[in-house]
């Protein structure tokens, strides 16, 4: 299975495109800490448009001929700001990839899951196909012979076509589950998947969970998101000092009269904080509470969740070994004892034929049982970074 989840991360698309997200990031945390662009100026200033003058760019003395340079100056605390969003938006991004690396690992186990049991079934319902038309042979002997009936010619025929009936089922499932195993891996080959892994612990304390689903993929982008609001809201506490900008000007006038140089300040004026930058920190911080009590909901919503599912599983545990020690022993003592009564002439065909597809049929309960267990043991497992560093040497790749 681990060479399956293997395939699957190292095909996967999109952390590949979480991947450039993060790069992207990282780029504009970069130029989010540089100073605005200069601003390059130039222009024409007090041209006549009438009298003797008039369109003349040296004839009077306060025409002027200006190119010059602004620049504003961000506060550093701000620029750090506008840094450190974007450093928040890549531990986001890292935590979503976290989240995706997760989830394909944990889909691809129950892809897997799903064909080794579903095989599993129907190389039973196979085999159990071939014991059947064996069953139809003897049973038309036996009629031909005058040691059996019609009736129990029909029966066997009868549990035969419930067979291909079954097999057919059995045979689409096995083809779908191959179908989603394929979607992840890639790989279209239907040879034996191996060994199962070992499934009897799933890394997780129900006395604990709080602190364990704290790691949660989704807790922890949740997490990131409240460290991002914050810092938000601490840019939106810095923009409600404004920005100075510095301009610079070089001034030509006629030949006659001297040149000049402007030096100039601007400011913008915050006349209405009350309303504009006053009201953009409250959203900011309503918004960083909005995140924390989504994270807080969510916390409690997967405590449930994942206790709900350690019941399940423990439960179907408890079902799996039932059906190991005592349903399946008693199925099979069941249609030994039967065949021994149909040799010595004391049951019918029918009877032997009933024990032992019931007996087929317990044997499937089982496995689904079992298929089912698994499906909720790869949940578990794959819930949580705990205690798994690296599912795969590339998973933590950026």
């Amino acid at each position: 299975m681990s060479q399956a989840q293997q395939l699957a991360l190292a095909r996967s698309r999109q952390l590949s495109a979480q991947d450039f997200a993060i790069s992207a990031a990282r780029d504009m945390a970069v130029a989010a800490s540089q100073l605005p662009d200069p601003v390059l100026k130039a222009g024409i200033d007090n041209l006549p448009v009438s009298g003797p003058d008039r369109g003349s760019l040296t004839n009077d003395f306060m025409t002027m001929r200006r190119v010059g340079l602004m620049q504003e100056i961000t506060r550093s605390d701000k620029r750090q700001l506008r840094a450190e969003r974007y450093e928040r938006v890549i531990n986001k991004s890292q935590a979503e990839k976290m989240q995706t690396t997760f989830g394909i690992v944990r889909d691809t186990s129950i892809a897997w899951l799903e064909r080794y049991y579903s095989e599993k079934m129907l190389a039973l319902v196979r085999e159990q196909l071939n014991q059947a038309r064996l069953e139809i042979q003897a049973a038309e002997l036996a009629y031909r012979s005058g040691r059996g009936s019609q009736a129990d010619l029909l029966t066997a025929r009868s549990a035969l076509a419930l067979m291909e009936d079954r097999n057919s089922e059995l045979t689409r499932r096995a083809r779908n589950a191959s179908i989603m195993l394929t979607r992840w891996t890639g790989e279209t080959s239907t040879d034996s998947l191996g060994a199962l892994p070992a499934m009897d612990q799933v890394g997780l304390d129900i006395s604990a969970l709080e602190s364990t689903l704290e790691h949660h993929p989704q807790i922890n982008i949740m997490n990131r998101q409240v460290e991002l609001a914050d810092t938000e809201a601490k840019l939106a506490e810095a923009n409600k000092k404004p920005d100075w900008s510095i301009e610079v000007a070089y001034q030509q006038r006629g030949p006659a009269y001297s040149n000049m140089v402007s030096v100039g300040l601007s400011l913008p004026l915050q006349w209405d904080q009350k309303n504009r930058q006053q009201r953009e920190l409250s959203s900011r911080l309503a918004m960083a509470d909005q995140a924390r009590a989504e994270r807080d909901e969510a916390l409690r919503s997967h405590i449930a969740e994942v206790s709900s599912l350690l019941n399940e599983w423990q439960s179907k545990r408890s079902r799996v070994d039932r059906y190991g020690n005592e349903l399946l022993p008693l199925a099979a003592q069941k249609v030994q004892a039967i065949l021994a009564a149909y040799r010595g002439g004391k049951s019918s065909l029918g009877d032997l034929l009933a024990a032992q597809r019931n007996q087929t049929d317990m044997h499937l309960q089982a496995l689904q049982l079992q298929a089912e267990t698994a499906s909720v043991w790869a949940q578990l497992r794959y819930l949580t970074p705990l205690n798994q560093t690296r599912i795969t040497p590339d998973m933590n790749r950026d």
